[in-house]
């Protein structure tokens, strides 16, 4: 099991900039990544070494299942999010990395670039989304499991290298639709009280097929090879104790970081060069 403390500190020191901003270094160009999820859109900027600078965050449906749906709306929020973050650190940001889940073919790929090429950054680097968040968590052997609002995707790491990835629709959405009709309410309601931490011991029990569903996905792709750790990182991994539901259907040790929600938008600033 990997040391998770300078993640965790990394994440902590993003999580401050998104009402303010670190100490910005102006030598080198900073490294920017723009991330498209399924329920937010995420601006992270890092100084040249590293360091966080700003990091600007908006809720969206402008993604679907790792796919963009809504195209003028993505290049909306980007473009806003751009002005937001350019005003608070006094610097212009014409250079970003983007990311896709695993697998994703080249013309949706393109798109994420297109979006975020139409808001006036240039694209100079498209990673996988697990893989991004292993540049945070620096994980040298085990599964990075990235679960967002749309997919459950994972990355295989062995010595360090990234040697297999996949991506399989279910994600937060299905637990939102799971809770809303449990409730008979609208699906945005259930979106948020499955956010809502408080209300997370009342809602497990409602979920727990389709956590369980996710962790078959994980099973199924792991086979094969000799994975002793699993490393959980995306909004919906956010869920209290969804951890402990992995390693139970998986049998291996599965651990989450501090507010997983923040590790990919990281680790795809620092792809950016």
């Amino acid at each position: 099991m990997e040391d998770l403390s300078k993640a965790d500190s990394l994440i902590m020191e993003v999580e401050q900039t998104l009402t303010g901003e670190c100490a910005f270094e102006r030598e080198g160009e900073p490294k920017v990544g723009v991330d498209l999820g399924t329920s937010h859109v995420t601006l992270t900027v890092l100084d040249w070494k590293g360091k966080p600078v700003a990091c600007a965050m908006e809720s969206a449906k402008v993604v679907r299942d790792g796919l963009v749906v809504d195209y003028s709306g993505a290049v909306s929020i980007v473009k806003s999010l751009k002005r937001e973050i350019e005003q608070r650190i006094s610097a212009d940001i014409s250079k970003a990395a983007i990311a896709v889940p695993p697998g994703t073919g080249k013309r949706d790929s393109d798109t994420h670039r297109y979006v975020v090429e139409a808001a006036g950054i240039e694209v100079v680097s498209v990673v996988d989304e697990p893989t991004a968040a292993n540049k945070v968590l620096c994980i040298k052997d085990g599964a990075v499991v990235d679960i967002g609002g749309g997919t459950t995707g994972l990355s295989i790491i062995e010595g360090g290298r990234v040697v297999y990835t996949a991506d399989e629709p279910t994600g937060g959405t299905h637990l939102s639709l799971v809770i809303a009709g449990n409730y008979k309410i609208r699906f945005e309601e259930a979106d948020d009280i499955k956010r809502d931490k408080a209300r997370h011991k009342e809602i497990t029990p409602l979920v727990l097929p389709v956590v369980q569903k996710m962790a078959s996905i994980i099973n199924c792709h792991i086979r094969g090879f000799k994975v002793r750790d699993i490393y959980l990182v995306g909004g919906t991994s956010c869920l209290t104790g969804i951890e402990d539901i992995i390693e139970r259907e998986t049998g291996i040790k599965t651990v989450k970081p501090y507010n997983p929600l923040l590790v990919t938008p990281v680790g795809i600033a620092l792809s950016c060069y």
